[in-house]
């Protein structure tokens, strides 16, 4: 016991001591020294400093508030909104864009889950004619096709994605619902989908805007290609992008780039935008800046008018003969009285000679009229010179 003792002491007494030893070197082996080693006081470990990043500008929305919403007419026209998630951040966009106009209100119909393929769970060309009676919209705006990436039943069988018995199902579902509501008069606004993060996906989106393209220009609506919004000049998806106003704005949110952030859902409301404009009458919103028919902006009540300013015409630089060449282009040419020319000029221009002179040397009787020296014609001097004698 005593030993066991002794010993635990003698270990726990130098432990320490080979635990702040080196490790041994070739050179320690080799030239040993009986010396202590110095013990070497290890500092403690200082905290790691915490780096605060700054959030790149690109990647954050604009803390500019939307505008306020001004109460609304009891005969404002209504834009109808209808189709799956996408459609209910379209929607959330045109409220925005119209939120100071009280003459136009937006209604939102969209089903998040819905699509073409699933009409067992959602049948929108059968439920559309009803929304249309319930809403009496002015116009019918469509988004739909984000959820259609999948199987669909075609009778008893159910059809691969994009396989040929599927796409001839997609077209006619799609064109069904186009008429839908254009055979009851109501223009019809169908928005095409955004590129996507996920590039089969992206390819998927790209086939079905053809489909709806082809679809709704049949049925005598328009269709609107958001895709360059959202991509970069190389065609690839991006995340951030331009907002309507140019800056610099985080358009898709999440690591999957689906939904749709505020800045986003506003910019695709903005391609929307123009078509509905021709439909509804309106100008453009305040915070765009309407762009008036000489091209100018409109002039606050008030305002001198524009000046008129007289252009000076170019002058043409094709004229083969020089006619007019101190003319501008476009001017008439006036012949002015022709002065009489000199006998210089004559000469010189024309190649005539002056009449001789009567009794001069160059005089050879040819029998042309020439005024004498002192300017009287020869008849005339001849008679003056018979009176003489």
């Amino acid at each position: 016991m005593t030993v066991a003792v002794a010993a635990t002491f003698f270990v726990s007494s130098i432990a320490p001591v080979f635990a702040q030893d080196r490790p041994r070197s070739l050179f320690d082996f080799l030239f040993r020294s009986n010396r202590p080693r110095p013990e070497v006081e290890v500092p403690e470990k200082l905290p790691r400093p915490t780096i605060k990043r700054k959030t790149s500008a690109s990647a954050s929305e604009p803390s500019a508030p939307a505008p306020e919403a001004v109460a609304k007419a009891e005969d404002a026209r209504v834009v109808l909104v209808v189709g799956d998630f996408l459609a209910s951040g379209l929607a959330e966009g045109l409220e925005s864009a119209y939120a100071e106009l009280p003459n136009v209100r937006v209604v939102v119909r969209a089903n998040g889950s819905s699509g073409i393929v699933r009409d067992d769970f959602y049948d929108w060309p059968a439920e559309i004619g009803g929304i249309i009676e319930q809403e009496k919209p002015a116009a019918v705006v469509v988004m739909l096709g984000a959820n259609d990436r999948q199987e669909m039943r075609v009778g008893d069988v159910r059809e691969p994605k994009r396989s040929e018995n599927w796409m001839k199902e997609y077209e006619r579902r799609v064109a069904n619902l186009a008429k839908a509501v254009t055979d009851r008069t109501i223009p019809l606004v169908w928005v095409g989908m955004p590129s996507f993060k996920n590039s089969t996906m992206a390819s998927d989106m790209l086939a079905y805007n053809d489909v709806y393209r082809s679809a709704a220009e049949a049925a005598g609506g328009s269709f609107v290609d958001i895709w360059d919004g959202f991509v970069d000049e190389n065609g690839a998806f991006v995340s951030t992008g331009p907002d309507i106003n140019g800056n610099p704005v985080r358009l898709r949110s999440g690591e999957n780039g689906i939904n749709l952030t505020r800045p986003g859902k506003r910019k695709v409301a903005f391609y929307a935008e123009k078509p509905l404009e021709k439909i509804l009458g309106t100008a453009r919103p305040a915070q765009i800046g309407a762009i008036g028919p000489n091209g100018l902006l409109p002039q606050p009540p008030g305002a001198v008018g524009p000046v008129d300013i007289d252009r000076t015409v170019p002058i043409s630089l094709s004229d083969p003969e020089l006619n007019g060449g101190q003319e501008l282009l476009g001017a008439t040419f006036k012949p002015g009285v022709e002065k009489s020319q000199t006998a210089a000029e004559k000469l010189t221009k024309e190649g005539i000679a002056p009449r001789p002179v009567v009794g001069r040397a160059d005089d050879f009787g040819d029998g042309v009229a020439a005024k004498s020296a002192a300017g009287t014609p020869p008849a005339a001097a001849e008679k003056t010179t018979a009176i003489a004698n």
